[in-house]
């Protein structure tokens, strides 16, 4: 990993949704967050996109703590994995969690506000998995520049 820009978005991300993980799992960091997310996804549960097509009731205490336990996991994964295939994989299981989330805010009616940080971390999500393909791209393609010069070194 090259970028400095991947390595901080990375890193960064990564501790934000740790910390949004372990709020969802414990009132440690903010009793009144906790205790408002344990209503809110009361709310969500009923709008799972599972529950109307396999009729299937999703308790909003498992619904919680799974979404919160997969932030904490992938969230750590952004940021001290050292590879970058399980880094991404992180930052794909992320991007689906924020699609969940936006969906779920929309469909219960949520004023827009409330659905805004999923699509901002939805869109930094992307920009991050964006700036790889750049930095992956570039480094191959020196890689390839390099072997076709056969002495290793790049002609200007």
């Amino acid at each position: 990993m090259g970028s400095i820009v991947l390595k901080s978005l990375s890193v960064l991300l990564g501790i934000f949704f740790v910390f949004v993980g372990i709020t969802k799992l414990t009132p440690m960091i903010s009793k009144e967050l906790h205790k408002d997310l344990r209503k809110e996804y009361v709310r969500y549960a009923k709008v799972f996109p599972l529950t109307d097509t396999l009729d299937f009731k999703l308790p909003s205490k498992w619904y919680r703590r799974t979404v919160g336990g997969l932030e904490i996991l992938f969230g750590l994964a952004l940021a001290v994995a050292p590879n970058h295939k399980l880094k991404n994989a992180a930052n794909i299981g992320l991007v689906l969690l924020m699609i969940l989330a936006a969906y779920s805010h929309v469909m219960v009616g949520d004023p827009f506000d409330r659905c805004a940080p999923a699509l901002v971390f939805f869109f930094m999500l992307s920009g991050r998995l964006v700036v790889w393909y750049q930095t992956s791209r570039r480094e191959q393609l020196e890689k390839s520049a390099t072997a076709q010069n056969g002495n290793g070194l790049k002609r200007d």
